[in-house]
């Protein structure tokens, strides 16, 4: 009888002995497949498994839902049918919306901020970018200094700052108002400006440059054609956070403004009394019109790769 044949008959008589309807024990499932068999997670270990593997989509949900949490709530409270206070929800209504200004100077405070954010940036915008094109590609005497104050304003506490400005301002004999307020913001968004733009510049190949110039560009069509098309995309991106601070901002804005009123103002004002829901309706109109800025250029961005 050859060992082949044997072997065979022991596995009969190993299969013979084991009782009906058992599986096979430890030793013998090593045995049949092999010393490094792993033996599969108990069931407490299974939940912790998960956790472990999942953890990361635990906390980025739990990260969301405390960022949209308060935007759901005042989308919410949009269609709240709650007359002058807006702090109990009374019923589900659309009035709010046909009737935006309802509130007592709920849009002239938002057509104020909306004028001195359009004027702020747009200032802020030209400076900044011009101050970044300097520090990005010219060496002078002083530029280690004016990189260290281009971030002051951006260290710089708001409520030190509003001071600062409103002190400088009465010293000047310049009284509060709108034009302070734009001055206020002008300053203090030149700095994001600066830094968002100054970061493109320092992404751009400067081959791209100097084979327009071999190709006979002079300076202008080159920096028209070849620079400005590259640097538009970080322009436009400091452009919009530029008009987001400010016209979000509140505390600059409360040291300067003196009697005029702006739309954060006019909030923090009505939250003693109850924040009517017209104000509701404004800050749910601007989040998705900064969502649908935010996905326009996401498009546009996806068409350009393709």
């Amino acid at each position: 009888m050859s060992e082949r044949e044997g072997s065979q008959r022991e596995r009969g008589a190993t299969r013979a002995v084991r009782p009906e309807g058992r599986g096979p024990g430890l030793g013998e499932e090593r045995e049949m497949t092999g010393q490094g068999a792993v033996r599969p997670p108990s069931v407490r270990a299974r939940p912790l498994r998960w956790l472990g593997d999942h953890v990361v989509v635990l906390f980025a949900v739990l990260a969301f839902g405390y960022l949209f949490v308060p935007i759901a709530y005042t989308v919410a409270f949009s269609f709240n049918n709650a007359g002058k206070s807006n702090l109990v929800w009374r019923g589900f209504t659309v009035d709010n919306w046909r009737n935006p200004c309802g509130a007592p100077q709920v849009c002239t405070a938002l057509r104020t901020s909306l004028e001195v954010g359009l004027l702020a940036t747009v200032a802020a915008t030209v400076l900044g970018t011009m101050v970044a094109f300097a520090l990005a590609r010219h060496r002078f005497r002083g530029r280690a200094a004016t990189n260290l104050l281009i971030f002051l304003p951006m260290a710089t506490p708001e409520v030190v700052l509003g001071a600062s400005l409103l002190t400088l301002f009465l010293n000047l004999r310049i009284n509060p108002g709108f034009w302070t307020i734009v001055l206020a913001h002008v300053m203090f968004c030149i700095s994001f400006v600066v830094v968002t733009v100054k970061a493109r510049i320092a992404s751009l190949d400067p081959r791209l440059e100097q084979a327009a110039m071999d190709l006979y560009a002079d300076e202008w069509q080159t920096f028209r054609r070849v620079t400005l098309p590259l640097v538009a995309p970080g322009i436009m991106a400091a452009a919009l956070l530029s008009f987001a601070l400010s016209f979000d901002d509140f505390i600059i804005t409360n040291f300067n403004s003196g009697n005029v009123n702006t739309f954060p103002k006019f909030v923090y004002v009505s939250a003693t009394r109850g924040i009517p829901p017209q104000a509701n309706v404004i800050g749910t109109s601007m989040f998705f019109v900064a969502l649908l800025v935010v996905l326009l250029g996401q498009l546009v961005s996806a068409r350009r790769r393709h």
